[in-house]
Parts: C-alpha cells; structure tokens; sequence
C-alpha cells in the first residue's frame, strides 16, 4: 500500500478534526465512503468531544483496528483479547513517540475545555499546535502495524 500519511495531514489542514483526518484517510480500505467515516469519527475529536481526554488520533486507530479484525462474536474471548491487545500495541507505540495517549497532555492543557466549540483554524493555531504531527503520528501507526506484517507479541496470561 502506498503511505497515505500525507493524506491525513492534508484533511486535517482542511479543517476536519484529529480523529476525522486519521479514520477518513483509510475507511475505504473497508469498503466505508468518506462521508460515513467522517460521520462516525467526528464526535471523537479533541480528545472525545473536546473533553481532552483520549487523543482523537488514538481513537481513530481504535476504530480502524475494529474495521480490521474487530471482534463480532460476544462468546470469543481470544478474539476479544486480539481486539484488545492491537489496540494497546499501537497506543503503546503512540504514547513512546509523543509522551502520552491523553489530548490535554499532549497540548499541554491543564483540565477539560469549559467549551465544546472548536478553535479557529489559523496559520497561528498550526504553529502552536502538536496536531499535524500527532495525526501523522498516528497515520504512520496505523500503517507500519495494521497494513503490514505485524504480528502481536504472545499476551501474558
């Protein structure tokens, strides 16, 4: 597959969020049109909802995972456990490159956004941003480990 890490990038300097630019790059690989991927990725934005909370771009790798290899039988613990384990692989990989999983952390906010609207899209807002590159980040995540021939290392158990 050729890199679509500058794909992610560019819908996030469109303006769509972190999680929006991550998720909506690589959804057609399952079948899934734009516009649907920029539905179910865009609550999860900011950290879930502006909250701060979990990095969009993290959640948008958890989701991709779930289109991947998600888990659809409630009885198939292994399967759970895949599930869950790729999800930790990759945030664990995140967290190495860019000190945390946590939005407010990562742009070095202190609590939760009083509001729930989004900031203005400047030239400044870029500048003092971590985001672009968080979104690359994750992008390059998703393809060095669920596009490639990544295999989970054996769960403890």
């Amino acid at each position: 597959m050729e890199s679509r890490v500058e794909d992610a990038i560019s819908l996030f300097k469109e303006g769509y969020n972190c999680a929006q630019s991550v998720f909506a790059t690589y959804a057609d690989l399952f079948g899934m049109d734009k516009e649907t991927a920029l539905k179910i990725a865009s609550p999860m934005g900011a950290g879930i909802g502006r909250m701060r909370e979990v990095c969009g771009t993290v959640s948008a790798m958890a989701l991709l995972s779930g289109l991947k290899d998600g888990n659809i039988d409630p009885k198939n613990t292994e399967a759970k456990t895949a599930t869950y384990e790729i999800v930790r692989v990759m945030s664990d990989k995140f967290a190495e490159e860019n000190g945390s999983i946590i939005c407010r952390e990562l742009l070095g906010i202190l609590s939760r956004e009083k509001s729930a609207t989004p900031s203005e899209r400047t030239e400044e807002y870029y500048n003092v941003r971590p985001c672009v590159k968080l979104v690359a980040s994750a992008a390059q995540i998703v393809e060095e480990i669920l596009f490639s021939d990544y295999k989970l290392p054996v769960s403890e158990k």
